[in-house]
């Protein structure tokens, strides 16, 4: 693990642009890493912000950048050789369920986390990935296995939602008497994996749900990422069914940078600038 408190400056080896969204940045560094878990990228002068691992190899990992703010924006523009901080990993990352009676639900740039889960999981698992628009997708090439695609628009798979494949799956499998799932994997908008937990507690599915808040530390002192009574850096990002029941502001509230709590449509607004 690299310090806590001290970021390591590493150089970006590689860079992969997916579309005009998202970019991959890759290291050629060790890091002991669980699916789920985040490392801080330092951005020397502009600032510091968390991010899943999106590739892992035991020499190697890359992270996933949406461009979309002023940092994000930054960070996409580097360029093989430019110096930059890491700190991590840190968090709690997914339990492994080894059955292939397993889903995977990602939203946007919500693949991004689940990419190295995906790789560890059964290859018979349900995986759906949903984005506003087929630019969303990622990673279309990556995996052999077949993805169940759902895009708001209807410019790629199905025109809907993720939770539109995912009850019928659910309902196919109560229908045909079939095993349901023993696990539900979820990353994307709050919103959308509300509503996976949701229809998973209705169904009596346990899920695992990745939620994202401002963090400053990384480990759990300066309590800007709070949700609920828990502190999604240390206590998460990875949460379960039952931490979710209990968490009174999933899917409702968060604390902007300056610790006043909103909405959590108004802090999506502001992590967007």
């Amino acid at each position: 693990m690299i310090a806590e408190h001290t970021p390591l400056m590493i150089e970006v080896a590689e860079i992969t642009i997916h579309n005009s969204v998202y970019t991959t940045l890759f290291f050629d560094f060790a890091i002991d890493f669980r699916p789920g878990q985040f490392v801080m990228l330092w951005l020397p002068g502009v600032d510091e912000k968390p991010y899943s691992l999106s590739y892992y190899s035991p020499t190697r990992f890359g992270i996933t950048i949406e461009a979309k703010g002023r940092f994000s924006r930054r960070a996409v523009a580097l360029a093989p050789g430019d110096l930059v901080g890491i700190r991590g990993p840190f968090g709690n990352g997914f339990d492994i369920v080894s059955s292939p009676h397993t889903a995977v639900v990602a939203g946007g740039c919500g693949m991004a986390p689940l990419a190295p889960l995906v790789t560890k999981l059964h290859p018979d698992l349900c995986f759906i990935h949903g984005a506003r628009t087929k630019e969303f997708i990622l990673f279309q090439d990556r995996f052999a296995r077949t993805r169940h695609i759902t895009t708001d628009d209807g410019s790629l798979g199905h025109k809907g939602v993720v939770t539109d494949l995912l009850a019928a799956e659910i309902q196919h499998r109560t229908v045909q008497n079939q095993h349901q799932f023993d696990m539900v994997y979820a990353c994307g908008p709050e919103m959308m994996m509300h509503a996976v937990f949701t229809l998973c507690e209705s169904h009596r599915i346990p899920c695992q749900v990745s939620l994202e808040r401002y963090m400053r530390c990384g480990f759990g002192v300066c309590g800007a990422c709070v949700c609920g009574d828990r502190v999604v850096c240390t206590d998460g990002p990875v949460f379960d069914s039952a931490q979710l029941r209990n968490m009174a502001d999933f899917n409702r509230t968060a604390l902007l940078k300056s610790g006043r709590a909103v909405p959590l449509s108004d802090y999506v607004t502001w992590r967007c600038q």
